[in-house]
């Protein structure tokens, strides 16, 4: 069996309805992403972090998955495929997606701030106040600016055995997760969806579809090739 991982973004989550991580103005839903996503925003405004993503959870209730989540779920059927993803959302896993490498976190956990390893379900609202085990504030499970990627060498390694890479809504300009797909072995087909302009290498394996992620994937044709 062929195995197809796919690198998903903020694109493929936008078709649901949640709002991107970044845009042109640097902003996100008008917050600076410094003082929302990065370890000197929680100790400076926990409370302003802490509903920021209380609004990101709750909007998960709101949204669905797509027909481009759909189509990497029946992947499964004849590939085997991992997905790795830059989104906090839930999204892949609602469409029925089995393995699932979150490269920056999730929206739907939180963590001590104290101990990273001490990790909860959450669907509610956090504030402050909610304490880990080890009685210090619970965080959102995210991984902010400046902080480290946990599952970073994990998801190269899945990138080195790959058959297929398929790159789905990202521009690979956030790094370190764009880093990934010089991890594919040399020659291997890579194809990347995204109506945005991407800079990678021009060459013959390499195939770019400018499309947004619902669109752009109705001309794979993974099903047809095996």
């Amino acid at each position: 069996m062929k195995k197809i991982v796919v690198l998903t973004g903020a694109g493929i989550s936008a078709e649901s309805g949640i709002s991107t991580f970044r845009d042109a103005n640097g902003l996100w839903d008008n917050h600076d992403i410094m003082e929302v996503a990065s370890p000197y925003g929680w100790e400076k405004n926990p409370e302003l972090v802490l509903n920021f993503y209380n609004q990101r959870r709750r909007q998960l209730k709101e949204v669905a998955p797509n027909a481009a989540h759909f189509y990497l779920k029946q992947l499964e059927e004849i590939y085997e495929v991992v997905i790795i993803t830059q989104n906090v959302d839930d999204l892949h896993e609602r469409a029925g997606s089995s393995n699932i490498i979150h490269l920056h976190g999730e929206l739907r956990k939180v963590r001590s701030e104290r101990n990273e390893d001490l990790i909860y379900e959450w669907d509610k609202d956090l504030n402050l106040g909610d304490l880990a085990e080890d009685r210090a504030q619970l965080r959102p499970y995210i991984v902010w600016f400046g902080e480290m990627v946990p599952f970073l060498d994990k998801a190269a390694e899945e990138v080195m055995g790959a058959d297929i890479l398929l790159v789905i809504g990202t521009s690979l300009q956030v790094y370190p997760a764009a880093s990934l797909i010089h991890y594919i072995a040399e020659g291997k087909p890579v194809y990347i969806i995204d109506p945005n302009s991407v800079h990678v290498p021009q060459k013959p394996h390499i195939k770019v579809i400018r499309k947004n992620a619902t669109e752009g994937v109705k001309e794979l044709n993974f099903f047809s090739s095996v």
